[in-house]
């Protein structure tokens, strides 16, 4: 295969969604290609034995090492400014290759009580069983993060904006502590892509991506991944080489189609997000709207510096005046004709939710007390279709 030219350092982010990490084959195509093949052939023996060795660089199997693949992580890791990203099969399997590739019996891990609810039963049920213990804290009071340090903590992990909250953590503060105690930060980047903010231009270690969300854009496939430095990513790569947690060649390809429209549709999905929370916030049978881009947000100076626009998620309190709150939130979700009841987020296409019984249902009710999470909240991922329906669709279970 033929590299093209990758100058990349000068071009925005639109060219780098597009141009960045392409390369062709001999047979001079324009569109990236497929490579669905589980293993590649060698020329000789010995350079079989030099490239498993590390030798000779060039693919082997996919499990690891596969064209398509390599030009996701590639036109990623340029999106986010990491030297290196590792593709995985899922946004949850970063998280565990992550934490995996880093830490050993022993550690200990500082997260943001407002992480996701997968991410707590797994940290919880799964990593807590290898002997790595995570202490819980506020999103953002940093000192609380300065408080839960241990001299064998190893690892920092929030999400901003959370979920589905829509909190924002100062990233460079936090950044500071774990610098001080000599632990690495890990920032989910899911809600806001690489488009909307960059966690390690703001002091950020990692840098963890549910591709499956907002990089695929239209609800079709699954795919993950972990970027950073080369050093930090070198035991991520081992771990998936390893354990095979890997992202599909045809996967990877449908998500670098994803990265091309990124930059338009992160612009379109924060401008309808913002109509709709202003909208929101006008209706009386709402008590309360999560948007980082309303003034009444508890951070929005905040998300203002660190983010370009406020993303597309907004999550509101049904205000209920018969009824307990959750079948208020219910009757809402239920009435809706046009908008996607589904957990998933980052689509082309509206969707709601109800977080405490289905993202965070899993997880104690003592938990998602102190994550804020009540029995009213629901949480919209706004889509791309015309403002007016989706406030038309919502106000079907609002005026109930």
């Amino acid at each position: 295969m033929s590299e093209q030219n990758h100058q990349t350092e000068n071009w925005q982010p639109e060219t780098l969604a597009v141009r960045a990490g392409a390369v062709r084959s001999q047979f001079g195509e324009n569109s990236e290609a497929l490579f669905l093949t589980s293993s590649f052939v060698f020329d000789s023996a010995a350079q079989a034995a030099a490239r498993f060795i590390g030798e000779e660089p060039g693919n082997i199997y996919s499990r690891f090492t596969n064209p398509t693949v390599t030009m996701f992580e590639e036109r990623l890791a340029a999106l986010e400014g990491a030297e290196q990203c590792v593709a995985t099969a899922s946004g949850m399997s970063a998280i565990l290759a992550c934490v995996m590739g880093l830490l050993k019996a022993g550690d200990h891990i500082v997260a943001s009580r407002s992480i996701f609810g997968a991410t707590v039963n797994l940290f919880n049920n799964i990593i807590q069983k290898f002997g790595v213990e995570t202490t819980y804290v506020s999103a953002t009071d940093v000192s609380e993060w300065q408080a839960a340090v241990r001299p064998n903590t190893r690892l920092f992990f929030l999400e901003t904006p959370s979920n589905p909250l829509t909190e924002i953590s100062d990233i460079a503060a936090i950044a500071a502590v774990a610098k001080g105690c000599g632990a690495l930060l890990a920032v989910d980047n899911c809600f806001c892509t690489p488009i909307l903010q960059r966690p390690l231009e703001l002091g950020a270690d990692i840098v963890i991506q549910s591709a499956t969300k907002y990089i695929d854009g239209q609800g079709r496939v699954l795919g993950g991944a972990v970027l950073g430095s080369k050093k930090n990513m070198e035991g991520v790569y081992g771990f998936l080489r390893t354990a095979g947690p890997t992202l599909s060649a045809f996967n990877a390809w449908i998500l670098l189609k994803g990265l091309e429209t990124l930059k338009i549709r992160m612009d379109a999905h924060s401008a309808n997000a913002l109509e709709l929370a202003r909208w929101l916030e006008a209706q009386p049978n709402v008590a309360r709207v999560f948007y980082p881009g309303l003034a009444s947000h508890p951070q929005h100076e905040l998300a203002m510096r660190q983010q370009k626009t406020g993303g597309g998620i907004v999550s509101f309190e049904v205000a209920s005046s018969r009824g307990s709150a959750k079948e208020a939130a219910w009757r809402v979700i239920d009435n809706t004709r046009m908008i996607s009841i589904t957990a998933n987020l980052g689509d082309t296409k509206t969707t709601i939710t109800h977080p405490a019984s289905t993202t965070h249902g899993r997880i104690a009710p003592e938990a998602r007390a102190a994550a804020g999470i009540t029995d009213g909240l629901i949480r919209i991922a706004v889509g791309l279709e015309a403002v007016v329906d989706i406030q038309n669709d919502l106000a079907r279970g609002l005026n109930k």
